[in-house]
């Protein structure tokens, strides 16, 4: 990676009318959240989980609140808590800045549940979560297609054991177990209809920019969503990824940093002051 990438990524960013932010697991890590990277990091967030040899996609898994509900949510409420009490780093507020110069401004899409993107103020009605919100909750069974916010849930989780010491949140309709209303591994009872509704209104916003640029944060390739989204567009991507920045041959910017430094980097660029040029 040379200045050059910066260069170019600042200059596509200039140019662009539109700004899409395509943003995966990475782009919380500056913001001290863990990513799951691996059972090692994942067990290392969560070590009452090794002790029992649970890995993650077996937590977060509806089959989880069927075997112990205290547990899942034990999980599921410490991942609650530790989103709403997380400041969303420096990063989101340089995507707000560059999108505002933009005619079409900024609609983000993520495959990530912790709400970060809401919290550092962007767009309740320009978000796409493709895995659902943390914040949002669903019927187990489910009775109904309704979800409803988790804000009025406290949960109190013993961290150390990995189990919920509270009530767990029941369902208003049936009084049923309540579960987050994300997208879960082998999961046939995910409510989707409010990701649905995302989804429309980030194609109806799509049809209407021109000069699309593509900022894609974080996004990994083991489930790759985000990087599918980025490179459907047909739109030059500015990736920043520090382990997998590779294009494929796509338009655009590979930037192998963390999302923070890489997005510093090119506010800095963007917004430099001209150099005097008077005698």
């Amino acid at each position: 990676m040379t200045d050059d990438n910066f260069e170019e990524a600042a200059q596509l960013l200039r140019d662009a009318e539109a700004l899409l932010v395509c943003a995966g697991a990475g782009m919380g890590v500056d913001s001290g959240l863990p990513d799951f990277r691996g059972n090692q990091g994942f067990w290392e967030a969560y070590p009452a989980l090794r002790a029992s040899g649970i890995v993650f996609h077996e937590i977060a898994n509806p089959a989880a609140f069927e075997a112990d509900p205290l547990r899942a949510w034990g999980f599921y409420g410490h991942r609650l808590q530790l989103y709403r009490e997380t400041v969303p780093h420096a990063g989101f507020a340089i995507l707000r800045e560059l999108a505002s110069s933009m005619p079409g401004g900024a609609f983000v899409f993520t495959s990530n549940v912790d709400g970060q993107f809401q919290r550092a103020g962007f767009d309740e009605e320009r978000i796409v979560e493709c895995h659902g919100s943390i914040h949002q909750l669903q019927c187990t069974r489910p009775c109904s297609r309704a979800t409803w916010a988790a804000d009025a849930f406290v949960p109190a989780v013993d961290a150390t054991a990995c189990r919920l010491l509270s009530a767990p949140p029941v369902c208003p309709r049936c009084g049923a177990l309540a579960r987050p209303n994300i997208l879960m591994f082998n999961d046939g009872a995910w409510v989707e209809d409010r990701t649905d509704a995302q989804y429309a209104r980030l194609r109806r916003w799509r049809q209407a920019v021109r000069k699309l640029v593509v900022v894609e944060i974080g996004a990994g390739i083991d489930i790759p969503s985000v990087r599918r989204m980025s490179e459907m567009q047909r739109a030059p991507i500015v990736r920043i990824n520090p382990r997998a920045p590779q294009l494929g041959g796509h338009q655009g910017v590979a930037i192998s940093l963390r999302g923070l430094e890489a997005l510093s980097a090119l506010q800095s660029l963007i917004y430099r002051k001209p150099r005097d040029s008077s005698p």
